[in-house]
């Protein structure tokens, strides 16, 4: 079509008579010497009977130049435009349908012949498109060839690539042996030195142990004889076991082991396990319970004041009431019962309770100079292991990345790898779309941000089969509420630059995108003669 109307002012005007409404493929069949046939063999009628504002053929043959068939048709001659077929009820219409006015020759209506200007913007529009088509093609050849230099690099460094895997494969295994080798004596020296400190630790808790044992067996043996008899076992009723609060003899014989009696070695071994936990000694401080708050709605009973020796009777009476009784006062009891009362024998030491290990020692102590040494030399091993390892990765990635790449269909000569990598956005009232051409297709909000849609991932190529690389096809993208996921077709179009002209939703879900490349354009018919002064027939 653009080759037809470029070449349209080259030709002559030739003047061939024919009735009003007959284009010039038909004026064969108006023949002014002989009757007139129907275009359809429907009826044959004589020649004066055309054009005469009557009907008489079914397909409106015999009325090309009037409105009596409203099935009939009126070519428009426009000479200077495009020659134009229309319905033969809009003939004497009063309306200009025809650019040069021809359909309105009985109306009484004064057309102006608008045929040369129309001819010329067309013209220009069209030189226009083949200028487009010209440079875009010529952009497209460079294209083709950019990709072709590209494609063998790409297969040369492919093959270095893999030529240089072999290599590093060994190497990584060549390390991996080092670094196994320097493992062992590593883990050999660790081990070594955990279990020196575990043993360690074990023996500092062991002798804490006995420490504690020995002192509650200092305290226990009340009569310091040597033993622990039942009977100052049951000085300690906080080793009651059946709850009641009160050791019995059977308990503490039980606690005992059945034995009567129980020296330091025999309590250590059989009985400070099965006690250690309740056990508390003598002389240390109980925690004195929490005071109570005082009632300030009624008014608490005054209590006598605590005189500085207490007498036994007095020290008896606070004991029973027992509230309210500060640390001192108790030491201060202590002491006059020891000065009143019977005088107790020598204090032993102060128990200790079980300690929880400071922060260093539950922390092992550092590795000596030469399992340090074993150790660095085994991270170092390690480090050139998992470098060359990382190298290989990456080395594999990037042969896969080429291998896609030179393996990718990018159109019949490659015309389109240039959009490999790229994407382009095109922005409306409400969205921001994106294109990364071979990858996938997005929508984001403009405003408020909001993360991107999917609107499908690469799909194929989908154009008809006699131009397969005219659209794209996305799919498989986000899924529309109560919807199918969503899809979009981009159609290719030739121009100069590469951009998204436009976007729309034709079906729910469903988008169409029209990307401008050079690498769709078309190779452009041959230029017409430069002299364009004449008008078509």
């Amino acid at each position: 079509m653009l080759l037809l109307v470029l070449l349209l002012p080259a030709c002559w005007a030739v003047e061939v008579r024919r009735p009003r409404g007959v284009s010039l493929t038909n004026h064969h069949f108006y023949d002014e010497s002989k009757p007139f046939t129907c275009l359809d063999g429907s009826v044959t009628i004589p020649f004066d009977q055309v054009n005469d504002d009557y009907c008489d053929c079914k397909d409106g043959s015999d009325e090309p130049g009037t409105a009596a068939c409203p099935n009939g048709s009126f070519h428009c001659t426009n000479t200077g435009y495009k020659p134009l077929y229309i319905s033969s009820r809009w003939v004497n219409d009063g309306v200009c349908d025809c650019c040069d006015g021809t359909d309105e020759y009985n109306s009484g209506v004064v057309c102006e012949n608008t045929c040369r200007e129309k001819g010329r913007k067309e013209r220009e529009t069209l030189q226009q498109m083949a200028e487009v088509t010209r440079e875009g093609f010529r952009l497209k050849k460079i294209l083709i060839e950019d990709w072709k230099k590209a494609r063998e690099e790409k297969q040369q460094k492919l093959t270095e690539l893999q030529t240089g895997k072999k290599s590093l494969e060994d190497q990584v295994e060549m390390l991996r042996t080092v670094k196994e080798e320097a493992e062992k004596p590593e883990k050999e020296a660790k081990d070594q030195h955990q279990k020196l400190w575990e043993e360690q630790q074990a023996a500092s808790k062991a002798q804490r142990e006995q420490e504690l044992a020995a002192g509650a067996f200092q305290e226990l043996d009340d009569n310091m004889d040597g033993v622990v008899s039942v009977a100052e076992l049951q000085t300690h009723p906080e080793l009651d076991t059946d709850g009641d609060g009160v050791l019995s003899e059977g308990e503490a014989q039980t606690l005992l082991g059945g034995d009567s009696q129980m020296d330091p070695t025999s309590f250590h071994d059989r009985v400070w396990a099965a006690i250690r936990d309740k056990y508390r000694s003598e002389v240390l401080p109980t925690t004195p319970p929490a005071p109570s708050v005082p009632d300030l709605t009624e008014p608490k009973e005054e209590q006598p004041p605590v005189p500085s020796q207490p007498t036994e009777e007095e020290e008896e009476e606070e004991e029973e009431e027992g509230e309210g009784e500060t640390e001192e006062e108790e030491e201060e009891e202590e002491e006059d019962f020891q000065v009143q009362g019977e005088q107790p024998k020598e204090a032993p030491p102060p128990l200790a309770p079980p300690q929880p290990a400071s922060p260093t020692e539950d922390k092992m102590p550092p590795y000596d100079e030469q399992t340090q040494a074993l150790i660095d030399a085994a991270q170092e091993a390690r480090n050139k292991f998992e470098e060359a390892e990382r190298s290989l990765r990456d080395m594999e990635e990037a042969i896969r990345n080429l291998e896609q790449e030179i393996s990718f269909d990018f159109g019949p000569s490659g015309e389109f790898a240039y959009l490999y990598k790229q994407c382009y956005e095109l922005t409306t009232n409400e969205y921001v779309y994106r294109l990364c051409p071979f990858k996938h297709v997005s929508q984001q909000p403009k405003l408020g941000g909001g993360s991107p849609t999917n609107l499908g991932t690469w799909g194929s190529w989908a154009g008809p089969e006699h131009d397969k690389f005219s659209s794209m096809k996305y799919e498989q993208g986000t899924g529309c509420w109560q919807g199918p996921n969503r899809s979009t077709t981009v159609r290719l179009l030739c121009g100069k630059e590469t951009m998204v002209t436009s976007t729309t939703e034709p079906s729910r879900c469903e988008y169409l995108m029209e990307l401008m490349t050079p690498a769709a354009c078309q190779e452009p018919p041959p230029e017409p003669p430069a002299d364009s002064d004449h008008d078509e027939l």
